[in-house]
């Protein structure tokens, strides 16, 4: 098993039994997603799709936070073995992650905050509005307006914290809570 551990380093964070359950069901990924959670921080399972092949296809992550779905830039097919593919979906998140936040730094610009709030998963909304929040500190450095960043700021999070205010779903009210703490900090940052 160490070398299992060597090959997949995620498994150091899971206990013994469980990484035996998964190693000795590992050809088969149906019945290692129970263990998802063990092996990913706020991933309770991958949505699987079988296509008539030997092995599945994962095509989103569900998250065990808020119930979000982040889908795959394009379905990964678990194949190989189980610390072979569970690196591969890794690298699958990663490269659909990077593809949605260029997206939702296209549409930042054109849609208003609370429809783009609702477009992404809370992971890519909370880097876009930080990459967001340094191009205008940025510009107001180089614009010599510090004071007129500063209550953009705070324009921001009255806004977000009126959103709050209102009816969400337990996922938009924990990004939006979320968001509200960072844009906190940015505000006090901008001072």
């Amino acid at each position: 098993m160490d070398s299992k551990r060597r090959a997949f380093p995620r498994f150091h964070f899971v206990a013994q039994n469980d990484l035996l359950d998964i190693l000795s069901n590992g050809n088969a990924p149906t019945k290692i997603m129970i263990h998802m959670p063990k092996i990913f921080q706020a991933i309770d399972t991958l949505e699987l799709q079988e296509r008539g092949e030997d092995r599945p296809y994962a095509v989103n992550i569900i998250s065990s936070v808020g119930k979000e779905t982040l889908e795959f830039s394009e379905p990964l097919k678990l194949e190989r073995k189980v610390e072979n593919y569970l690196q591969d979906v890794i690298d699958r998140m990663r490269l659909s992650i990077k593809t949605i936040a260029a997206d939702s730094l296209k549409r930042f610009a054109k849609k208003t905050k609370r429809d783009w709030l609702e477009d992404d998963p809370a992971q890519v909304s909370l880097l876009v509005n930080l990459v967001n929040w340094v191009k205008n500190v940025e510009s107001a450095f180089e614009s010599k307006q510090m004071t007129k960043a500063f209550d953009d700021q705070v324009l921001l999070l009255t806004d977000l914290i009126k959103m709050v205010q209102g009816e969400l779903t337990t996922g938009m009210r924990q990004k939006i809570m979320c968001m509200i703490t960072m844009d906190a900090h940015s505000r006090d940052i901008i001072e």
